[in-house]
């Protein structure tokens, strides 16, 4: 479709602000940025729409404009709900590059622009393709019976004979073809394997079709982002790990420009799927949010018990009894510390506990997820457990070593060298009373998986049995003589010449023995932490690069 096909389609609400000449630009995309520079998204011929909040000052615009100009950018549209008018530096950039520029009522959305726009390229490049378009703009507005991403993917097979699913950043498949005659479905091993290697080529910068083979069949990998993310992430870290992705078994290499675009346009009505689904957690969310703090603060158990009950029909409808819960803790950093992990942490492990509670094609999705820091905390209710408030649950619920059956493999290859992720499981619990401890008890198990070496690590809390949870029965004198063989040396030390070794210590394991992240938190050159380090270990005659030192110290501050 052309720009002024769009101009004179009045329910979009676009004016005309400079560029009349260039009006028979051809659209054969949308993409909605406030990213002062969004050329890494652009693959050319794009209606960019935007809030203008990359604008800080008046040469800004002439930077953006310029940035869309050398991508190939069809025109520019830009909001008017959060301005008064649009800025006379902008209108003048556009005009210098020929930049057609339109202004957008504030009573339209984008959402309704993009429709409009993806639904008419749709139409004009492959004909019965149309019915694509707007089935699934009836699934959008129709809720879950109008099928899912599943009315898009069997239109492809149909119209193009093309067999393709949708997976997640962990390789689950959320939506597919109908399995043809020529062959079986994809299989979670292949899903794994592809979802490597999306993650592995995102890392590198390299705009899709990623063109894979494995099992004997080639596949064509698109991306498919959340948008909301998307538009205000800075960096690719930020979504790597959240992102989904469309799989065609087919090599894309040899496709015409108008195929490619279709398959382009495809993708932006799953995002809209991906955004639906993202936003049905908000809730779940907010509830785990909610008793995440009262547990953190400390608040009386039936305060808590209170929140779950709130929690506990959103979680399990139609539960009638109160469930038993567990915590599970996920913590990603990447190093220099520069990119947030909580967000990013909290969307994979909402990706990461979907696999674990997955029976079928439809993920039950049960999970709470809230994130603080760079700490995902998810609560997870265990329902159809039959036992008393005073009885332990063993044996049931999920497990450490379940939970990186089938992700590790391509979970390694999004954190591409320079990033970990970790998890710490807690026991059930059946009562309000109980979460504080299983909220400790998960993020310990989380420690002890950071200790070990590896990208992925997971503990749970079997595995602190004879540490953290018996350390409340060790008996004052043997508590105080081991805390003081481990740390007195370095107090006395602290207290005659003011190193703190002992505050270097409590940083040095909280983050991990990350020499880079410890340095950054303590605002010292890793040569002098290095030295600190080094004096610790000749005090006490203990090495800190050993897990079971570390562990010694981690429970001696523990006690002290």
């Amino acid at each position: 479709m052309r720009l002024r096909a769009l101009l004179e389609t009045d329910a979009l609400g676009l004016r005309l602000l400079g560029g009349e000449d260039e009006l028979d630009r051809t659209v054969r995309g949308v993409m909605t940025t406030d990213l002062r520079d969004p050329s890494r998204y652009l693959s050319g011929g794009e209606l960019v729409l935007t809030g203008l909040a990359w604008r800080r000052e008046p040469e800004d615009s002439e930077r953006f404009v310029r940035i869309l100009t050398a991508a190939g950018v069809a025109g520019l549209a830009a909001g008017e709900a959060e301005i008064a008018s649009t800025p006379d530096d902008l209108i003048a950039a556009c005009a210098r590059h020929r930049m057609p520029l339109f202004s957008v009522d504030e009573t339209v959305s984008f959402a309704s622009i993009t429709e409009h726009v993806v639904r008419q390229v749709s139409s004009e490049r492959a004909g019965d393709l149309a019915a694509v378009v707007d089935r699934h703009r009836r699934l959008m507005t129709g809720g879950p019976a109008g099928g899912g991403p599943e009315v898009v993917l069997d239109l492809l097979g149909t119209d193009l004979d093309l067999r393709a699913w949708v997976l997640s950043p962990t390789g689950r498949r959320i939506a597919g073809s109908a399995p043809a005659e020529a062959g079986p479905g994809l299989s979670p091993e292949t899903g794994a394997v592809l979802a490597g290697e999306h993650l592995a080529a995102s890392r590198t910068g390299r705009r899709g079709p990623h063109r894979v083979t494995t099992g004997g069949s080639t596949y064509s990998l698109f991306p498919v982002g959340n948008t909301a993310r998307a538009v205000s992430a800075a960096d690719v870290r930020e979504t790597v790990l959240s992102d989904w992705l469309l799989a065609v078994e087919a090599d894309a290499g040899d496709w015409p420009a108008e195929r490619l675009d279709l398959l382009h346009g495809v993708t932006q009505l799953i995002a809209v799927e991906r955004d639906r689904r993202d936003a049905a957690r908000t809730v779940r969310r907010r509830l785990a949010q909610e008793v995440l703090e009262l547990v953190q603060a400390g608040a009386a158990p039936a305060e808590i018990a209170a929140r779950l009950r709130v929690a506990a029909p959103v979680l399990l409808p139609g539960l009638g009894t109160a469930p038993h819960w567990q915590v599970v803790v996920a913590r990603v950093e990447w190093e220099g510390g520069d990119v947030p992990g909580g967000p990013v942490a909290q969307a994979l492990l909402e990706e990461v506990l979907v696999d674990q509670e997955s029976a079928g094609p439809e993920p039950t999705d049960r999970i709470a997820v809230a994130h603080t820091g760079d700490e995902a905390v998810a609560l997870v209710p265990l329902p159809g457990v039959v036992t008393g408030p005073d009885e332990p649950l063993t044996g049931a619920g999920l497990h450490a070593d379940a939970l990186l059956a089938a992700v590790r493999e391509p979970l390694e290859r999004g954190l591409d060298g320079d990033g970990r992720l970790t998890f710490g499981v807690s026991a059930a619990v059946h009562s309000a009373e109980g979460l504080r401890g299983a909220l400790e008890e998960a993020r310990h198990a989380r420690r002890v998986a950071a200790a070990r070496p590896g990208r992925v690590c997971a503990a749970g809390h079997q595995e602190l049995a004879s540490h953290v949870l018996l350390l409340p029965f060790v008996p004052d004198d043997v508590r105080r003589a081991f805390t003081a063989r481990l740390l007195d040396p370095l107090r006395d030390y602290d207290r005659r010449h003011r190193a703190e070794l002992i505050p270097t210590l409590e940083a040095f394991l909280d983050c991990d023995g990350s020499w880079t992240r410890c340095a950054t938190r303590l605002h010292l050159h890793v040569n002098t932490l290095r030295y600190r380090v080094g004096r610790i270990e000749q005090l006490t005659g203990r090495d800190l690069s050993r897990l079971e030192d570390k562990l010694d110290f981690f429970l001696a501050l523990r006690m002290s």
